[in-house]
């Protein structure tokens, strides 16, 4: 992964999504028309937070957030989703 050159403002943060799942737990193979969209993701940058709230999230946590979650960006052609922390559950 190299540096993100591309810096969040505030309380966001830029999450990089885990890849969708191939196959159920049983080993059925899902087609790409089925899969879902990840909920867990890697965190890739962070802004400096809000005045009197400082981030709690950093650059390399894996959390999870919610499904409809965030922006999908594209930098460099790779895929990222920008979000404010609040939309982060939590980190795994």
């Amino acid at each position: 992964m190299s540096k993100m050159k591309l810096k969040p403002l505030a309380d966001r943060v830029i999450v990089e999504a885990a890849p969708a799942e191939e196959k159920t737990a049983s080993g059925i193979i899902i087609p790409d028309t089925a899969k879902e969209k990840p909920q867990r993701g890697k965190v890739v940058a962070v802004g400096s937070g809000k005045k009197d709230e400082p981030m709690t999230v950093k650059v390399g946590d894996t959390v999870l957030y919610g499904k409809y979650s965030g922006t999908e960006i594209t930098v460099e052609s790779s895929e990222y989703l920008i979000m404010r922390e609040s939309d982060i559950f939590a980190i795994l």
